[in-house]
């Protein structure tokens, strides 16, 4: 038998306690196939039947009992630890946050300054990706905290909503043909400018602009850009109409 990896005794410390997997998959922020995935693995790597399955829930075996016991053992001395160390990063510590690109930005560096304001001048290292990657590197315990626009579920990670964002159309306030856009249809006529294919935003415009003029198959952009900056700064040159966060332009607006 090789190590027992701890999140999955945590799981199973939870299930065991709970005797439901629906209940614990609550309790942990989780999918129930998560967490029976992450017994069963347990369970392989032990060697041995932990819990008894039945259409009323789940009984520990002897050895889920014993099992048990020492979950609960290592969670009371990890709580213990926590209450000493007071929930704060040491002053040699790093804080590690995950981020997508608009959330790494505009969000994260108030969010930055607020917390320093607090808690003195605690080092921060901003990790940047597309949502996927961070909350892969949340679930993975790479990162603390992760900030990504997405509406999706994840069943490795707890999403809570945070913020809210909008996104909008901009123009080139110079450029008088596209600022008389108002409708959908009014698109047709103007070059559209659009972020990558598989960015958050372009999907959400793309959805948007397809159930308003009841088209099955989006039209195909003019431009597309792979930042938000990028395409930012092409609507300001007056390459045509682009669609971003309201949070990108405030201080264009």
């Amino acid at each position: 038998m090789g190590r027992i990896d701890p999140r999955k005794l945590e799981t199973f410390r939870v299930v065991a306690q709970a005797r439901k997997v629906s209940t614990a998959a609550k309790l942990l922020h989780l999918s129930q196939p998560a967490v029976t995935a992450q017994v069963r693995a347990l369970e392989e790597e032990c060697g041995r039947t932990l819990l008894l399955r039945s259409s009323r829930g789940v009984t520990p075996t002897d050895w889920g009992l014993r099992l048990l016991e020492t979950a609960k053992e290592l969670h009371g001395l990890l709580g213990v630890l926590e209450t000493e160390m007071g929930g704060e990063p040491a002053p040699e510590e790093e804080v590690v946050i995950g981020a997508s690109m608009n959330a790494a930005a505009y969000v994260v560096p108030p969010l930055v300054a607020g917390y320093r304001a607090l808690h003195g001048r605690a080092r921060f290292r901003v990790q940047v990706s597309n949502t996927a990657h961070v909350l892969e590197w949340v679930a993975d315990g790479r990162v603390a905290l992760g900030l990504v626009e997405a509406r999706q579920r994840f069943p490795r990670a707890h999403l809570e909503r945070y913020l809210e964002d909008e996104v909008v159309a901009v123009a080139a306030p110079a450029a008088r043909d596209l600022r008389r856009v108002r409708r959908v249809a009014d698109l047709a006529a103007v070059p559209l400018l659009l972020r990558e294919p598989g960015s958050h935003t372009r999907a959400l415009v793309e959805e948007a602009i397809a159930a308003a003029s009841g088209q099955r198959a989006a039209r195909r952009p003019d431009l597309v850009f792979g930042s938000n900056q990028s395409i930012k700064m092409a609507a300001v040159a007056g390459l045509g109409v682009a669609f971003v966060s309201r949070w990108s332009v405030q201080l264009e607006v």
